[in-house]
């Protein structure tokens, strides 16, 4: 077991981060902000890719706050380098630059914030990485499935990702789609259609403003005023079924339920 898990598994969260970015103030500003927050010691600084891989090797940090245009070998050459290791520390990239996002979730990135870095979105991103361990990563990045596990979500914070096996359902309100999961909620400018076109079988539409992910669906309710409403399970929502697609929320149930 590597430090870092015998960390994990004793309750200890003191995770060591190596701060990898070519500018001197981007460095001490990541540095004052993990500073700042508990359970978390900055271990070492690169400012370039090849001292980025050197500093890995030697310190072993178990995260990564990685830039992206660094001279010589850049942070998304790196990350890919990082990524064939047996215990590449979790990645989180700190970048002005919003438009290599993919490129980061392709080379398992946790999370993607876009300077200058907030404490919130900084204090989100650590946390993230914190309920994953170092097998679990592992794991992850050994996994062709990874980019279909996961739903990569432009926010104000920077693109977050998010578990498809953590999501509750999915609300219109006009323009926007909140998603619901188990760690909170995260507005979308995804449609519903596309996310019942890309995930067709793993959301039920049960009304034009919603989809629910079929995991966690209970079972279907009949109020006193006649309003049908889905049961989640373990979850104190009530869903509204509106009367268009009730048909197909009883067909599923039927065909999904035992009993």
């Amino acid at each position: 077991m590597s430090r870092s898990d015998a960390m994990t598994a004793n309750g200890n969260h003191n995770l060591d981060i190596l701060i990898a970015d070519d500018e001197p103030l981007a460095r001490e500003r990541l540095r004052r902000l993990v500073d700042a927050l508990p359970g978390y010691r900055i271990c070492g600084e690169a400012a370039d890719g090849d001292t980025t891989l050197q500093k890995v090797a030697e310190l072993e940090p178990d995260i990564l706050l990685l830039d992206i245009r660094m001279p010589g070998m850049d942070g998304i050459e790196a990350a890919a380098r990082l990524s064939q290791l047996e215990h590449p520390p979790a990645l989180v990239f700190c970048t002005a630059y919003d438009h290599y996002a993919i490129q980061a979730f392709d080379v398992q990135a946790t999370a993607y914030l876009l300077k200058p870095v907030r404490k919130e979105a900084l204090a989100e991103a650590l946390e993230r990485v914190g309920r994953v361990n170092r097998v679990q990563r592992q794991q992850l990045a050994g996994s062709t499935q990874q980019r279909n596990d996961q739903l990569a979500v432009r926010t104000h914070r920077g693109t977050e990702l998010i578990d498809l096996t953590d999501i509750l359902y999915c609300e219109a309100d006009q323009k926007y789609v909140t998603i619901h999961h188990l760690g909170g909620e995260t507005v979308s400018d995804y449609t519903l259609k596309e996310l019942e076109a890309s995930y067709p079988d793993q959301f039920l539409r049960i009304h034009r403003n919603t989809l629910v992910r079929v995991r966690f669906i209970k079972a279907l309710e009949r109020t006193t005023e006649g309003q049908n409403r889905i049961i989640l399970r373990d979850r104190p929502e009530r869903l509204a079924v509106s009367r268009r697609h009730a048909a197909d929320v009883r067909q599923w149930l039927q065909e999904h339920q035992p009993g």
